[in-house]
């Protein structure tokens, strides 16, 4: 396995669905990476309040990549603690590897929002998926940004999905399905636990 080029995919992961095995798969084939690690946030600081504990979203997450070959998880958000912003994370890993941060296009339309952007962009690649409703093009600043460092955005081609875990959610608060989203060992953790049961959540 060849660890020079290593992607990072964040996220609440609340819950890990199929799309985010789906796109870390396909960013490990398309971009030749000998890894690609989920790092599940700690508070996201531009989101609501999580429906699952730390403790949980790490054991589902554990559950969806047990047999995914090329994909693990590092907790070094969680265990870091409080809002959870991406340079920090950048700033703790090990030098040496090449790393691409994976992203939706969604989250590319808000990146120059995140903290200290521009140094996120000098430290990492940026690859991105497309999702419904949302190409992947980049802001003006990030597009002013890459073409100083010399760099370009690189896309990870994958059919696009309606999944989401804001619509998991929503249907088992409704006390309907969402199994078809969920990988199986998942989907069981969810039941088992009561999770989302609460439309508030």
């Amino acid at each position: 396995m060849d660890l020079s080029r290593q992607g990072l995919l964040g996220g609440s992961f609340d819950p890990v669905h199929r799309a985010h095995i789906a796109l870390a798969r396909h960013a490990l084939e398309h971009l030749r990476l000998g890894r690609v690690t989920l790092i599940p946030a700690a508070q996201p600081w531009q989101r609501q309040a999580l429906g699952a504990s730390a403790a949980q979203r790490v054991a589902m997450l554990r559950l969806a990549v047990a047999d995914e070959p090329g994909l693990d998880i590092s907790t070094i958000e969680i265990d870091r603690g409080g809002p959870t912003y991406t340079i920090d994370t950048l700033r703790a890993l090990p030098p040496g590897p090449e790393y691409f941060w994976i992203l939706g296009a969604d989250q590319l339309e808000n990146f120059c929002t995140w903290r200290e952007w521009e140094d996120i962009v000098a430290r990492v690649q940026l690859a991105v998926a497309a999702r419904p409703g949302s190409q992947p093009q980049p802001p003006a600043a990030l597009q002013a940004r890459l073409q100083q460092l010399g760099r370009t955005l690189h896309h990870v081609p994958m059919p696009p999905s309606t999944i989401s875990a804001t619509a998991i959610r929503a249907r088992i608060a409704r006390g309907e399905s969402a199994d078809s989203m969920l990988h199986p060992a998942v989907a069981q953790y969810i039941q088992r636990n009561a999770l989302y049961r609460n439309p508030a959540a």
